[in-house]
């Protein structure tokens, strides 16, 4: 180990901003990481594939609201964590992806000469989902744009970013890095007035609390102004579990639901507060509004890209909604969250695909507790938990609705399960994506519970077949024997086959026992009408 070369010196500012783990893969032209990582540095989990090294980094950020870290190598290495580093892109997870590029020495500008690894410009494919990319070529500008890339990606709104660093930089001498973190984006005094004005003369609100409302902790300042202005709160699936499950502003169910929707439409005034409307939570913008809009983000392009508000207030949601807060007098309380609430369960019970992922839901509802991170992943059971669960509390729900991912949920959970227990909840298609991580679970001993629903195949795109008429073709998989691969992996195994009470029991178990488990259980369930198959249901 040398004191000061650029690999350590990188590996003293990820400490420095309170990072411990570390995701990556070593390769013939990273290795200088693993060299330079020790003691009061963070750890470099290893995992099997680069794909997950950025999956895991953003599991890490959103169940910390903090940074995540991924190391690639240089061509294929880096290649692989595309896929991932969109997915935090579109869900605007603060991660950082430090990959290597060819030795310096080697590398001819415009020419591609053929040295390994080598492509014409491997920071190209980033530039489209990256909040920034930086191209270092000496290792003095390496120090200072690693310490840029943390701060760009943690200053809100926040991203992914990433750094293309030749592999010669790394042993090479550095002067400390030091990252500074950022500040909070203070909204203008005229624009909290005009949004005080606003709400003082609206009779019913409804607040719609997206993803932004999450990365800027905000959670005591929405529930004081909802207390305040009596105003039910809707969530995106960004803000699920940002208040407790029974607070009584918090409507808990998504706004696909008619009666949801209706609450929303008879309103006089949406506040939506860190959120931009997208497709998924509007039904292609196609849900009825309030007449009224008024909108508060960190990111002037979300105030108005989908609708125009009558005013909107750029800044933190947290300093926004301090400060409103402090405008506002209290008023007489008229609750409709029961009665929206009742509408909407028995909506559930009198759909014939309701029963079963009902009887999924109360089982995973009585196995998790307030601690336990749960992962979704996008397949059907994942969108009834994410859309329909109770979710605890803040960084409770994961959810790859940014890009729609399938194959998030396992590799994401290596990165939250360092935080604490984790459950996956996926189908068979999306968890064969990602099966080397298996042994990084048994060899991390990471304390994730795995709830495969096995449908033997991709469900959600069996159900459009089904409807359009189709022949069931690309949809049906073969299904590995689960208890065998359990079994290969040193990883317990239980296959039940009731969704009630013994799937219950059995994900008890897994959580208790502080290390990986996988629990398995047959069933084809109906997709929710949060998917846009069923959203005229």
């Amino acid at each position: 180990m040398t004191d000061g070369v650029l690999a350590r010196r990188i590996l003293e500012a990820v400490h420095a901003a309170r990072v411990d783990t570390v995701f990556g893969l070593p390769g013939v032209h990273n290795l200088a990481f693993w060299r330079e990582s020790g003691p009061d540095l963070p750890r470099i989990m290893v995992v099997r594939h680069e794909q997950t090294a950025v999956y895991a980094a953003d599991g890490l950020a959103r169940a910390t609201g903090g940074l995540g870290v991924a190391l690639a190598t240089t061509g294929p290495g880096a290649a692989n964590a595309v896929a991932a580093f969109g997915e935090a892109a579109a869900s605007k997870s603060p991660v950082v992806l430090a990959a290597t590029e060819i030795p310096s020495a080697l590398a001819k500008p415009g020419v591609v000469r053929g040295v390994l690894h080598e492509s014409a410009d491997q920071a190209a494919l980033f530039a489209p989902l990256a909040k920034a990319v930086y191209r270092p070529r000496t290792a003095e500008q390496a120090v200072q744009q690693f310490a840029a890339a943390i701060q760009t990606a943690l200053t809100c709104p926040r991203g992914p970013v990433y750094l293309d660093i030749p592999t010669d930089l790394l042993a090479e001498p550095s002067p400390p890095c030091v990252p500074q973190l950022p500040p909070r984006h203070t909204p203008q005094k005229a624009d909290v007035e005009r949004l005080a004005a606003e709400l003082a003369a609206a009779e019913r609100i409804v607040i719609w609390a997206g993803g932004g409302v999450m990365q800027a902790d905000a959670a005591p300042e929405l529930g004081r102004l909802a207390d305040l202005l009596h105003s039910p709160i809707v969530t995106s699936w960004g803000a699920r579990g940002v208040l407790p499950p029974d607070h009584p502003w918090l409507v808990g169910m998504p706004a696909h639901e008619p009666a949801v929707a209706e609450l929303i439409a008879d309103a006089d005034l949406l506040l939506a507060v860190g959120t931009g409307f997208d497709a998924t939570s509007t039904r292609n913008w196609t849900m009825p509004m309030p007449g009224r809009l008024a909108c508060v983000n960190v990111e002037a392009a979300e105030l108005t890209k989908n609708y125009s508000p009558d005013v909107a207030v750029l800044g933190d949601a947290k300093l926004v909604l301090a400060a409103v807060a402090e405008r506002i007098g209290q008023r007489a309380e008229v609750n409709p969250i029961e009665v929206v609430r009742d509408a909407v369960r028995q909506r559930l019970v009198d759909d014939p695909a309701g029963p079963a992922p009902l009887q999924l839901l109360a089982s995973i509802e009585a196995a998790v507790d307030e601690k336990t991170v749960v992962v979704a992943d996008m397949a059907i059971p994942g969108y009834w938990w994410a859309g329909y669960g109770r979710v605890a509390g803040p960084r409770r729900l994961q959810y790859p609705i940014g890009w729609g991912t399938l194959g998030y949920a396992l590799p994401a959970a290596v990165g939250a399960a360092t935080t604490g227990r984790v459950l996956v909840v996926c189908g068979d298609g999306g968890l064969l994506m990602a099966l080397g991580e298996l042994a990084t679970l048994a060899q991390e001993h990471l304390p994730v519970t795995i709830l495969v629903v096995d449908d033997g195949g991709y469900g959600m795109l069996r159900y459009d077949q089904d409807r359009l008429g189709d022949p069931h073709r690309g949809v049906d998989l073969h299904s590995p024997d689960w208890s065998q691969l359990g079994s290969a992996f040193g990883i317990p195994t239980e296959i039940v086959a009731d969704l009630g009470a013994p799937l219950e029991q059995a994900l008890r178990r897994g959580l208790a026992s502080g290390g990986p488990r996988l629990v398995a259980v047959p069933a084809r369930l109906t997709p929710p009408r949060t998917t846009s198959p069923r959203w005229a249901d």
